[in-house]
């Protein structure tokens, strides 16, 4: 019998660890309460350690965290004493997800991936409440296989993903996001980021373009450098500024103002993480895409193969970036727009703005079928 002090939870939300998990999770769980969904009613299951800590409760939502962190791919004696603990928290986390899923009673779990996600999913189904996986990635991580082994439904990204009997909904990306209208600035602007922490690959590319370019008056940049490296590329771009430089370039620790970025920008360069994928096929901006060399199961490479091969984006291999080869394919792309106005709309043709109402549906149908 449920405890009647517990408040009825339709549906609980659990994984994260990274935003590329979390914001498609925040889409769905809003477009539910906008179906008329209480928001006390919707819960997430985190991890102590990833960005749903913060990023859920500023969002509205409560959130319960689970101890532990996801297993290091690699056979180094470090690693593999950090994978001993982590095993242990692994089956921590199991037993606290377990009641938590028992406590909660709630009429349907939806799992995106990450550590989190997995003992909740597994808990859910020993425990007999139906549930639902997102996958972000072309490449489906080990939670959302699992989850699917153990009977939850798959909601996919990317036409080829390899998950049984998977739905095709597209990846969930923010309101404003999906609301953006593109105008392009004057002179084009060039919009550079990678990730919240930043990627130094590209951070020294794009360093390297400030001195081949300075004298330039055609072209703009904003570089988000990300807030692991700022520190460092604002004492090189300081270093080489002069008085008489010319070019419009502006160095970021952080843009919180993303929608901003993809209105203003002819085109960008940045990893392939999903929920980027995601958000410029919606906006139909073109990209220079520069996968995560030691992604999961390479998965960042699989991502932007699905824009390369539409011909809505470039994909140069991480080992293959430096200042000279950045110049020379900015240089070509700024030079035809018909091909940079062709990547566009090739980005929208696999545009699905409505994914989060798509996995709110089999969230729903998932509740209604148990």
């Amino acid at each position: 019998m449920t405890d009647q002090s517990t408040p009825s939870v339709f549906a609980l939300v659990t994984g994260g660890g990274t935003g590329g998990h979390v914001y498609p999770a925040l889409a769905v769980a809003q477009e539910l309460v906008r179906r008329g969904h209480g928001q006390s009613t919707i819960h997430f299951v985190g991890a102590e350690r990833g960005l749903e800590a913060t990023a859920v409760p500023a969002a509205g939502f409560t959130i319960d965290l689970l101890p532990g962190r996801g297993i290091q791919r690699s056979l180094r004696p470090a690693a593999v004493r950090a994978n001993i603990g982590a095993l242990v928290g692994a089956c921590r986390a199991f037993g606290r997800a377990f009641r938590l899923v028992g406590k909660l009673r709630p009429r349907v779990v939806l799992g995106v991936g990450g550590f989190a996600s997995l003992p909740c999913v597994v808990a859910a189904r020993l425990r007999r409440v139906p549930a639902v996986v997102h996958e972000q990635n072309a490449a489906p991580g080990l939670a959302n296989r699992i989850g699917v082994r153990f009977g939850a439904r798959a909601a996919v990204s990317f036409a080829d993903t390899s998950l049984r009997k998977a739905v095709l909904t597209g990846n969930p990306i923010r309101p404003e996001i999906a609301g953006v209208v593109r105008a392009p600035t004057a002179p084009p602007l060039i919009a550079v980021f990678g990730g919240s922490l930043g990627a130094r690959r590209l951070n020294d590319a794009t360093l390297f373009l400030y001195e081949r370019w300075r004298d330039r008056t055609d072209v703009a940049i904003v570089h988000v450098a990300g807030a692991r490296d700022y520190e460092r590329c604002s004492t090189l771009l300081a270093e080489q500024r002069t008085p008489s430089d010319r070019l419009q370039y502006e160095l970021r620790a952080y843009e919180e103002q993303m929608a901003g970025v993809y209105s203003a920008a002819t085109m960008v360069m940045c990893r392939a993480g999903a929920i980027t994928i995601a958000e410029l096929a919606a906006t139909g901006v073109p990209a220079l895409l520069v996968p995560l060399p030691n992604a999961p199961h390479d998965h960042q490479t699989r991502n932007a193969e699905a824009l390369a091969t539409l011909g809505a984006a470039v994909l140069v291999p991480d080992s293959e970036l430096d200042g000279e080869r950045l110049d020379r394919e900015l240089r070509r792309l700024l030079d035809d727009r018909a091909l940079l106005e062709r990547m566009g709309r090739a980005g929208h043709s696999i545009a699905r703005p409505d994914a989060a109402a798509r996995v709110a549906d089999m969230v729903e149908e998932a509740a209604r079928a148990a």
